[in-house]
């Protein structure tokens, strides 16, 4: 029995640790999966751009058959299927990915891709997409849209796709260097053929380099296998592989000149480029200055249109206030008539009409001169307001007052 419970104790971790095991393992699996992709699809790149040193990129390069392929794999990684109606999976293609993410970008060629008549599949049209999206030099652009709309991004993929992790942004940053190639591709060939999966060949990504010490050891037991059945066997046997080692030298330099050449060319490029932001940064500074420039005389305006308007209800306020006391002036003179007789209030009459003539005169004086932008006759405005109301004052008060209105 005690040799029991250990038993069934560690059966049951083990179980578990295996497990665990299982788990880490399925994300051992996908992380080199990952990691692979990102990295063939890297050097994919470096050999197109080497490519198109020499010749023109167009379908019958394998560099760009391999590139494509690559790049399909990356978008096809962990896609999910489509669910039909009856609750089965169907599988889907990176295009209903493609053509629902890039509706954003301006002047994209999603629509035209949809129309093409010789291309009928969903997986036809996606090739047909890195074709087109290739020579506009967008593919970057496009690629990076889809990403930032994470939304869309989710719902198309599984959790460990590679558009969903760390490595998207690497592969945006590494198609940003083919805008510098022109391609040419027929949207008619037969790489536009949907029915069977594309292949990735690793092979012109594969090398095995051999330390020195190895290299030693091969060519000793060659010359030995090579030497056994004579025995003419001299150090002047040695010379090929000296031939060799100078063929390979010149490779070398061949390879490292094709490198100066591609260097210089991306350098010549990358200056274009630069030297293009630089008009586009000074272009933006000199609107951003008339712009602001704009906005100043425009607060500038509104400050004086501000003060013209204080001016002209300062003016209305003391236009009404002769008024309510040319109104109060005419009620008193309407009581005074009343305890006068019949004769003094035709005067009175008389007198009314004059105060009447007054304040139509008042009402004729320009006072909303102001409202047509004139400002500077305010003070002479109102100097000729008080001279009026005080002769509206005066008048009645000297006849009422007067020697000649008491009654003989």
């Amino acid at each position: 029995m005690a040799s029991r419970n250990p038993g069934g104790r560690s059966g049951s971790r083990g179980g578990g640790g295996g497990g665990g095991g299982k788990k880490s393992l399925s994300a051992r699996n996908a992380a080199v999966e990952r990691r692979n992709l990102i990295t063939v699809c890297r050097f994919s790149v470096k050999t197109l751009i080497d490519r198109s040193c020499f010749e023109t990129i167009d379908d019958s390069s394998p560099e760009f058959n391999n590139f494509a392929a690559i790049l399909e794999q990356i978008l096809s990684h962990r896609l999910k299927g489509q669910v039909t109606w009856f609750g089965y999976e169907s599988p889907r293609s990176f295009w209903d990915y493609i053509r629902v993410a890039c509706r954003k970008v301006s002047q994209n060629c999603i629509c035209s891709i949809e129309n093409m008549e010789n291309v009928s599949s969903s997986r036809a049209k996606g090739r047909a997409w890195i074709r087109v999206a290739l020579m506009e030099k967008h593919l970057s652009e496009y690629i990076s849209t889809a990403l930032r709309d994470f939304k869309t991004t989710r719902r198309f993929y599984e959790d460990g796709a590679i558009v969903l992790g760390e490595e998207a942004n690497m592969l945006a940053g590494m198609l940003l260097g083919l805008n510098a190639i022109d391609f040419s591709f027929c949207l008619k060939g037969e790489g536009l053929d949907g029915s069977f999966p594309a292949v990735i060949d690793y092979t012109p990504y594969l090398k095995f380099t051999q330390s020195s010490d190895s290299i030693s050891s091969d060519e000793e037991e060659l010359r030995t296998l090579g030497s056994s059945g004579s025995e003419s066997s001299t150090p002047e046997n040695l010379g090929p592989p000296f031939i060799m080692d100078e063929n390979s030298w010149f490779n070398k330099c061949k390879r490292v000149k094709q490198k100066y050449q591609l260097t210089l060319e991306q350098k010549g490029y990358l200056e274009e480029l630069l030297r293009l932001r630089e008009n586009q940064l000074s272009e933006s500074v000199s609107q951003n200055k008339t712009l602001l420039q704009r906005i100043e005389d425009s607060d500038l305006a509104h400050k004086l249109e501000k003060e013209q308007l204080e001016y002209i209800i300062v003016e209305l306020q003391d236009q009404l206030k002769s008024y309510q006391s040319l109104d109060q002036l005419s009620a008193e003179v309407s009581l005074s008539q009343t305890s006068l007789d019949p004769g003094q209030s035709q005067e009175g009459d008389g007198k009314q009409d004059t105060l009447n003539s007054v304040s139509e005169g008042k009402e004729d004086t320009p006072s909303l001169l102001g409202l047509c932008g004139s400002l500077t006759s305010v003070a002479s405005y109102k100097s000729l307001t008080s001279l009026k109301s005080n002769d509206c004052l005066a008048s009645p008060t000297t006849e009422m007052t007067s020697p000649g209105l008491t009654p003989s």
